[in-house]
């Protein structure tokens, strides 16, 4: 694992398991937003956003490119495809529902990547990307 991806390794250890319950049962309820759809740097203010905010398009590709990291996100995302509601507020509440939008939006982003993230927008959002993800990321 890159040094620089430990941060998530060590939240996602102790939370994971959790946060997948979690999504399954249809309610977000524990406080792990943040490395567990972690976004653009740049997003949130707050010291734990910032710690585990994603500095570029390139540490999004590393997450997604490691063997634990990338598979548990994955997994998480389709996790959410299967529930019955498309409405990110019921699941997640205000801000988290904003937080997935552009969590989803930069791991979209990344060349060659897995389509659970448009999926995600898809249903979600109806598609719509996070604008200030984009324009972060120099997309728009």
């Amino acid at each position: 694992m890159k040094e620089h991806l430990q941060r998530f390794k060590t939240a996602l250890d102790r939370d994971y398991d959790t946060a997948l319950a979690e999504i399954k049962d249809g309610r977000k309820q524990g406080h792990w937003m943040w490395y567990i759809f972690p976004q653009i740097a740049g997003l949130g203010m707050t010291e734990m956003s910032r710690f585990y905010a994603i500095k570029d398009i390139k540490e999004a590709g590393d997450l997604l490119m490691d063997p634990e990291l990338g598979l548990r996100l994955t997994t998480i995302c389709k996790a959410l495809l299967e529930l019955e509601t498309n409405d990110p507020h019921a699941v997640f509440g205000s801000p988290d529902d904003l937080k997935l939008k552009s969590s989803m939006t930069l791991f979209d982003a990344v060349p060659a990547t897995f389509p659970v993230f448009s999926r995600v927008l898809d249903k979600f959002y109806h598609g719509e990307r996070d604008e200030r993800t984009l324009e972060i990321l120099g997309i728009k």
